[in-house]
């Protein structure tokens, strides 16, 4: 059995799990979420892209109902013993297979959570699922239990962070190192991911960002790849991960000579992200965050070319996105507390120029000031 963590941590993270639930009144919880199953039990798979769900009830009694081809998956990266399989057919219906395994479990007329806000479950399987359990029990959407206590990180749990964290450093000296008029992205974004596998670290929820000239201005992944001009700005997003846990790092790097704009927007980025390290600790919100982002920004006359988030809570994450559900954007009133890593960004997108400016890496929020895990310095970036 490959288990990441000591059984004893999963107990751990299962008593405040069943805390919560206590708390919450909840007989039972139906778990969708991939990055819920992994932190809870250890089960690692990409198979959630089919319909899966682990229940928990609330005496601590646990049971998953996946597809055949996850039955040893789950046998040995888990610490589940009670492993349902739903089968394969033309017209399956697996909720009802669900259902079935609900009653067994003696839940029939319970009070039971869902977790609906997560790529694991599609509009179809919600809508399958509320047929099925619409007369079984009282239902509710629970989408949020298990990802807010997530938010706090254990000691091995900041340690993976730190080493996913070191390999987006790397990810960037490789970057760096090729970086330069005529240079290939594809090359680029090669040595970016190779370093990362190198050094022993995971395929990413979500692919890197990488755009040059006009595409430098787009902050998610999109086909094609082009050389670098003797004068051209790169945007990169990437995340160094380990053991699913990302860190991830932003940055525009200008080739050949910066122009005026290049300079003024790098000032606003570095400026506002100092500032935001005085509200990234405790006493403060993630609401807190994006107010000084935006202040900052709006002051310096960027409202049109700023967004309307700043960065996001990370950890362990699945396809298709390393984000996570709580995100620094206007009134969001989730208190940042220790032991947090938080991906902070600046990104400023001038389409009337056609310039791009990014910069950004992950912190670890402590009782006091914020404790930046990449060993790269803010500083402007010109090659």
């Amino acid at each position: 059995m490959a288990l990441n963590f000591e059984r004893s941590e999963y107990g751990e993270r299962l008593t405040r799990v069943l805390a919560k639930m206590q708390e919450e009144k909840l007989d039972a919880l139906l778990i969708f979420a991939q990055e819920s199953m992994y932190w809870l039990t250890g089960y690692d798979t990409f198979g959630y892209c089919f319909f899966q769900t682990l229940v928990v009830k609330v005496d601590g009694t646990m049971a998953l109902i996946t597809r055949s081809a996850d039955l040893r998956q789950a046998r040995q990266t888990s610490v589940l013993d009670d492993i349902h399989i739903w089968v394969d057919r033309v017209n399956a219906d697996p909720t009802a297979d669900l259902r079935n395994l609900l009653v067994e479990m003696d839940l029939l007329g319970a009070r039971i959570g869902v977790e609906y806000d997560t790529h694991g479950m599609t509009g179809r399987i919600a809508r399958l699922l509320d047929s099925q359990l619409a007369t079984f029990g009282q239902i509710t959407d629970a989408s949020y239990l298990v990802s807010r206590l997530r938010l706090i990180k254990s000691p091995t749990e900041i340690a993976y962070v730190e080493r996913a964290a070191a390999l987006a450093d790397n990810a960037l000296d490789a970057a760096l190192a090729l970086i330069a008029p005529d240079a290939d992205e594809a090359e680029i974004l090669a040595a970016m991911q190779g370093a990362i596998f190198a050094g022993g670290g995971d395929y990413p929820a979500n692919e890197f960002t990488i755009g040059s000239g006009a595409d430098a201005l787009l902050c998610r992944y999109k086909t094609g790849r082009r050389k670098l001009d003797a004068n051209d700005q790169l945007t990169l997003e990437w995340a160094g991960v380990y053991a699913h846990y990302h860190a991830a790092m932003m940055r525009t790097v200008v080739v050949g000579d910066p122009s005026h704009r290049h300079r003024e927007l790098y000032s606003a980025c570095r400026e506002t992200i100092e500032a935001v390290e005085t509200v990234l600790k405790p006493g403060h919100t993630f609401g807190d965050v994006f107010d000084m982002h935006a202040r900052i920004m709006d002051e310096r006359g960027l409202a049109r070319h700023r967004f309307n988030a700043c960065g996001h809570s990370v950890g362990a994450r699945f396809s298709p996105s390393w984000m996570e559900h709580q995100m620094f954007h206007v009134g969001n009133t989730q208190e940042i507390e220790p032991n947090m890593s938080l991906f902070v960004h600046m990104i400023v997108m001038d389409s009337d120029s056609g310039t791009a400016m990014t910069l950004g890496h992950t912190y670890l929020t402590t009782t006091d000031a914020p404790r930046s895990l990449s060993r790269h310095s803010l500083d402007f970036l010109n090659r």
